[in-house]
């Protein structure tokens, strides 16, 4: 049987930590940001852990079980 491949688009979306938790980043910071305050455009650099509900099928994409 071949290798199983890494789904490519969610390896480059999500990291998986040392501890094993997955990371994302949010959503909304491309663009029409001019309104938004100063605050808020900083609370999109910072990376989130992934919901629970999430997480199996992410963890399957990157071929992490």
């Amino acid at each position: 049987m071949p290798k199983m491949k890494t789904h490519k688009a969610t390896a480059k979306r999500f990291r998986v930590t040392g501890t094993g938790k997955l990371m994302r980043g949010k959503a909304a910071k491309s663009h029409l940001n001019e309104k938004q305050s100063p605050k808020a455009k900083r609370k999109f650099d910072k990376a989130f852990e992934v919901a629970p509900s999430d997480r199996k099928v992410i963890a399957r994409n990157l071929r992490l079980r």
